[in-house]
């Protein structure tokens, strides 16, 4: 049996650590395992690959709207192998320097195998067992696969492999209603597919805000159809090429046919834990396989943390990155720093884009109660940025409570909407989370940041929000 200072399960954000280990211990002897390419699902099949692909579609999105400005442009032709190939290149350059990394630190003997617990602080990872005292389990997650009659016997996509795609289709079914069936929708139909949306939840973009979903959905169905509270209930192959599928409407039971060329399923994320077998490891998962981690990020066995995907919490790269900092403070330097989502962004790259941070109002009215904050709003026309740019309808929406003006939360859609919302993020991490330096402040004029800065000068009771929500915003067309 071999013996580890340290295991790493993953070779994505829990790198941060394994860098921070050697640090501190340049003599540490640390087995990195990963049955997939290096990098972690970000660099390999996540975030990374799919903004290189969206950026293009973006540009696509910005000439076709040149026409509204006086600039009449033609698009001769989208070169949909060279957009692939560029994003396919780039990631694999990625993904070799860190393989060779791995392979050629003298601290690190690197294991691109799957592992498994064979009891606590012991796993087989190949031919070999292998033993430590402090293991981290960064093992990421897989795609979701609903339970679809003749799904097994149809190939379809997920975003795991929707990368490999060698030819643009003319047509593509994509089952679910989230972000990432909204980004590779915006993708393919920037690109020229006839491309159908099938989600299962009544609200398109179920973790946003209903008015940003409901706008969003009407701006996207503009190159698409979106298909909401349908289930999509059997698939099956139709000739050499087509698919059908047949969903059924969830309110009033009626059938629905979608004939397309590929299908890919973007239903959502599941734990992959199943192979760890960590119940050997007195590692406790929930009831959906996700590992159960505590404030300190240690799992129900001391010494072996989870981070990442592998908790099931809030599943972007940002926040693994965040809780590679946790598991470091508290795995490496012994101390005991607990974790905090309050604050935790996130953005759906999409024509238009969409941010958030924080509560939802919902959610703020339960905590807080409804006399207890107030929301703001501001219309990206109403800014001389905006207005330059011709932007309609787009907005920020923004949560305080009402006596110290403490940010709850944030929502914004429209152009640039990853980058305003930072402005808000960064003074969610200060001691009284206050929105007054952003009241007070001075934005730049004219910008686009002066949306934000009206919306926490435009602060009203929930009722009034709605209201200016309505008449002023989602009337418009």
């Amino acid at each position: 049996m071999k013996e580890y200072d340290w295991i790493v399960i993953g070779s994505g954000s829990a790198m941060t650590v394994v860098e921070a280990i050697i640090q501190e211990n340049p003599k540490a002897k640390i087995a990195v395992i990963d049955k997939d390419d290096p990098g972690g699902i970000c660099l390999t099949r996540g975030c990374i690959p799919s903004k290189m692909l969206l950026y293009p579609a973006e540009l696509l999105t910005t000439i076709k709207k040149a026409s509204d400005f006086g600039i009449e442009v033609e698009v001769k032709n989208v070169d949909f192998t060279k957009v692939m190939e560029r994003m396919r290149n780039h990631i694999q350059d990625e993904i070799e320097n860190i393989r060779h990394g791995l392979s050629h630190s003298k601290n690190i003997d690197y294991y691109p195998l799957v592992a498994e617990f064979l009891a606590p602080y012991i796993m087989k990872v190949g031919n070999e067992t292998i033993t430590s005292k402090k293991i981290i389990l960064c093992t990421g997650s897989k795609p979701l696969i609903p339970p679809v009659k003749g799904i097994d016997k149809v190939p379809y996509y997920t975003s795991d492999t929707i990368l490999k795609i060698k030819k643009l289709p003319k047509s593509i079914a994509i089952i679910g209603g989230g972000y990432i069936a909204a980004e590779y929708g915006f993708f393919f139909s920037s690109m020229g597919s006839k491309v159908t949306i099938i989600g299962r939840n009544p609200q398109f973009l179920p973790d946003e805000e209903p008015e940003i979903s409901l706008l969003a959905k009407r701006e996207l169905q503009k190159s698409m159809k979106i298909l909401t509270n349908h289930e999509v209930q059997s698939v099956e192959k139709i000739g050499s090429r087509m698919k059908k599928l047949i969903a059924f409407n969830r309110e009033n039971g009626k059938k629905v046919e979608v004939k397309a060329e590929e299908i890919m399923v973007a239903s959502g994320r599941a734990p992959n834990t199943d192979i760890l077998h960590p119940e050997r490891g007195n590692i406790k998962v929930d009831d959906k396989g996700w590992i159960i981690v505590n404030d300190f990020l240690e799992t129900s066995q001391p010494d072996v943390w989870a981070l990442g995907d592998a908790n099931g919490k809030y599943m972007f790269k940002h926040k693994a990155n965040y809780e590679a900092l946790i598991v470091y403070y508290n795995a490496v330097l012994n101390k005991k720093v607990k974790v905090d989502y309050h604050a935790i962004p996130h953005a759906v790259f999409t024509y238009p884009e969409i941010a958030s941070v924080g509560l939802k109002e919902k959610e703020a009215i339960e905590k807080f109660g409804e006399d207890n904050i107030l929301i703001g709003i501001e219309n990206f026309e109403n800014t001389a940025k905006g207005e330059a740019m011709n932007l309609k309808n787009y907005f920020v929406k923004v949560i305080v409570e009402r006596e110290t003006l403490k940010i709850l939360g944030a929502h914004i859609i429209g152009p640039y909407a990853s980058i305003l919302i930072q402005e808000i993020v960064n003074l969610m991490y200060t001691p009284d989370q206050s929105a007054k330096p952003i009241i007070h402040g001075m934005h730049i004029h004219p910008a686009l940041s002066e949306v934000v800065e009206g919306a926490f000068h435009s602060l009203f009771p929930p009722e009034v929000y709605h209201h200016v929500l309505e008449h002023h915003i989602l009337s418009k067309n």
